[in-house]
């Protein structure tokens, strides 16, 4: 069976990626959600499971102590993690993963060179921007829009490390691009748009 392709999107907060990500999945075939574990609370109507894996630092650091993640990382006070035995079945499935971190997840990715990645940064046009959406979600005090601000100005400074580069200036082009991005890598990889593997077949 041909193996899946993981696919690491990095963005600072604010930016439109779970947006862009969602609407990328339901139209795209073969292509699946790297469920993240973090001891942050959930947001209004996110669910245990399915936007993440919420859990207790304690259980949290139990996890770190197995050597259970692929990486993790402290964001904003609260730690993320990514299940190496999660996203090993998602691949060895054919599946192509969405893995969703931060650019500390994503440059210790990089140092270990396993599993292989394509790398995708998401940037907003400029911190004017992303302030402004910042605060249309009404979801976060000033000190936490002012904290994710500072975070977002380092971490667009890490967008050169990355293959790819999205402005997500118009959500529907930044969608078009990521698609492009993806189905570009399968056929790379000698894959359908699908994701399938392209037969045997050789087309005289």
């Amino acid at each position: 069976m041909t193996t899946g392709r993981l696919f690491v999107i990095s963005a600072p907060s604010g930016t439109g990626k779970t947006t862009m990500l969602k609407r990328v999945m339901a139209d795209t075939s073969g292509l699946v959600f790297s469920i993240s574990h973090t001891t942050r609370a959930p947001r209004p109507g996110e669910r245990h499971g399915v936007d993440y894996y919420f859990v207790p630092r304690d259980e949290f650091s139990a996890m770190i102590q197995r050597e259970a993640f692929l990486e993790y990382a402290e964001v904003h006070g609260n730690l993320y993690g990514t299940s190496t035995d999660a996203i090993g079945v998602q691949l060895d499935n054919g599946l192509d993963v969405l893995l969703d971190i931060d650019v500390q997840g994503a440059a210790l990715l990089r140092r270990k060179g396993r599993p292989a990645a394509t790398h995708i940064f998401i940037a907003p046009p400029n911190l004017d921007e992303l302030e402004k959406r910042l605060r249309g979600r009404g979801t976060e005090n000033e000190e936490t829009i002012r904290l994710r601000l500072k975070n977002a100005a380092t971490e667009i400074r890490a967008a050169a490390a990355y293959e790819y580069l999205i402005i997500n200036d118009s959500i529907d082009e930044a969608i078009n691009l990521l698609t492009a991005i993806i189905l570009a890598e399968r056929a790379r990889g000698h894959r359908l748009p699908s994701g399938k593997p392209i037969s045997g077949r050789v087309i005289t």
